[in-house]
């Protein structure tokens, strides 16, 4: 973001003591600024407004592409409570978007399910079932009682492995795009010899290579000889 020395990123704009990242975050339309502020050096992505909320809190009330943006964030704090002890998560129980928790769960960032019985203040699950969203409660017990199996099924159901994949092979052909600018042919590094097969095959044939490679990275690279797994490998696909 370009830097103006009389501008304060979190200067509050109202009188809840809300910041620009806290308004960002009040409208799945303004989703796409939320990048824009993460990027700013100076940016307090858990300032909280006089209520203790962060704008993460905020985005829990049901504003699904807030939260996706904020979650890929390690800085925010998904567990932080508001003055009043509650959660991010029990915030989104009271919303009951459904897509807020499957995101939240595919994602691997924590989630704090809170205490049985504390429905005021903690129990997510409790508060779901109170107010009628048994398809939220149901995910969120399920996700409790296999939380590695759940997150799995989420990732599928949502595209997360689809979209990660895509952002890997942009990353690939980005990688591959600048060893071709390479005078030096007498390069031996498994990485580069690696780069310089994949640059050779068809379009389809390197995104399958990049989604395997991810999948199973030490079934690509196993001996001495990269290069020739490597080939084996692309031979096979093909």
């Amino acid at each position: 973001m370009r830097q103006d020395p009389g501008f304060n990123v979190n200067t509050r704009l109202d009188y809840y003591g809300r910041t620009l990242l806290h308004h960002a975050c009040n409208r799945n339309s303004r989703s796409a600024v939320i990048p824009i502020l993460l990027a700013h050096p100076d940016i307090n992505v858990n300032v909280k407004d006089k209520d203790g909320q962060t704008p993460f809190y905020c985005a829990c009330s049901g504003y699904t592409s807030c939260v996706r943006e904020l979650l890929k964030d390690s800085r925010v704090k998904v567990n932080e409570p508001d003055e009043y002890e509650q959660t991010p998560l029990l915030n989104a129980a009271y919303s009951g978007n459904l897509d807020v928790f499957k995101w939240w769960i595919a994602s691997g960032r924590d989630m704090d399910l809170g205490k049985p019985g504390d429905i005021h203040k903690m129990d997510a699950i409790g508060v779901a079932m109170k107010i009628g969203k048994t398809e939220v409660a149901t995910l969120l017990e399920r996700f409790k009682k296999n939380p590695v199996e759940t997150r799995h099924v989420m990732r599928v159901e949502i595209g997360w492995y689809d979209e990660l994949a895509a952002e890997m092979f942009a990353l690939v052909v980005f990688v591959s795009d600048a060893l071709l600018q390479i005078k030096d042919t007498k390069i031996t590094t498994p990485a580069a010899r690696f780069f310089n097969i994949a640059k050779l095959l068809p379009l389809e044939l390197q995104m399958v290579l990049c989604f395997r490679l991810l999948r199973s990275g030490k079934e690509i690279i196993a001996g001495k000889d990269s290069e020739a797994a490597f080939k084996e490998l692309a031979r096979r696909l093909w």
